[in-house]
């Protein structure tokens, strides 16, 4: 029984199957949150830069130019992407924001997923089994902060108003270490905040589903401030007292940290919950499979 089990473990179409599921629900989450992430990071960009210029022409006492003083509203923005969606999706689910997009979060989804797949196989644990282990965290950081820092410069490049600048050493550090606490909150704390949550939850939802939803926002309460100030240091890079930006930093913090909430609950709650769910159900149904084929053999 156990080296019927230990072969069919390392059966080459069982361990291809596994991986064609990771893929597959990778690949639907993605679809899912992918648009309206790019129509909330494409109005970002447009702040941050917008924000920039204004700062830099405050910084040499000049007027502000009237392209950042007249600035599209976020719900505007939104109505023209919507509308943009609606009456051309193929235009705008094909168009090269969209597709950077997927390829960041397709990619981090199914980083995760193969972490999972291999952990669960090595152990000879079920195959909808996840892990929470350093190897997940750093892998999944390595691929997002990679591909996120080219999605930020191609995205600068087609909808910022000024030159993007090389980033400072100190920016990038905290901008990285941002980063870094999001991906640990969304993909190595839920498990682990879900028990702690009271059992009445499980009457509406599963805690794991709201513990997706609530480590990553409170994580933004934490790491807002390295966002402000990583941005400070990029916007405004001459010479500044650290009070002074530690002051911009104290006073942007609240509004900030909920709009941060709104940008990342798509990705790493709505995204990741479906991504984990679709995954743990055709999972299960190839453990039910596997498990009959094995009996199946015994009895023969």
């Amino acid at each position: 029984m156990e080296e019927d089990k230990r072969q069919t473990r390392w059966d080459p179409n069982v361990v291809g199957a596994k991986l064609m599921i990771d893929v597959g629900s990778a690949a639907m989450a993605t679809a899912l949150v992918a648009p309206l992430v790019t129509v909330i990071d494409k109005y970002a960009c447009c702040e941050e830069t917008n924000n920039a210029e204004k700062n830099h022409a405050e910084q040499h006492d000049r007027a502000v130019p009237k392209r950042v003083s007249s600035r599209m509203s976020f719900l505007a923005s939104l109505r023209k992407s919507l509308k943009h969606l609606v009456f051309r999706p193929h235009t705008f689910l094909f168009a090269r924001p969209t597709r950077i997009m997927m390829l960041l979060y397709g990619s981090t989804y199914l980083t995760a997923n193969t972490i999972d797949t291999m952990s669960s196989t090595v152990q000879d644990q079920p195959a909808s089994t996840t892990t929470t282990g350093f190897l997940k965290f750093g892998a999944v950081s390595l691929v997002n902060l990679s591909l996120a820092l080219y999605k930020d410069s191609q995205f600068t490049k087609m909808f910022g108003i000024i030159s993007p600048r090389p980033l400072p050493p100190a920016s990038y550090a905290l901008l990285a270490l941002r980063d870094s606490l999001t991906i640990f909150a969304s993909f190595n704390l839920p498990p682990k905040l879900a028990p702690l949550l009271p059992q009445s939850v499980e009457d509406h939802f599963s805690r794991l589903t709201v513990a997706q939803f609530i480590a990553p926002a409170l994580a933004q309460t934490i790491n807002t401030p390295l966002h402000l100030l990583g941005l400070d240091l990029y916007n405004r890079n001459n010479t500044m007292p650290v009070k002074d930006r530690l002051k911009k930093v104290r006073l942007d913090w609240p509004v900030t940290s909920l709009a941060r909430m709104c940008r990342v609950l798509p990705a790493f709650g709505v995204g990741v919950v479906v991504n984990n769910k679709l995954r743990a159900s055709m999972m299960s149904n190839l453990d039910q499979s596997r498990t009959t084929s094995i009996k199946y053999k015994l009895r023969v």
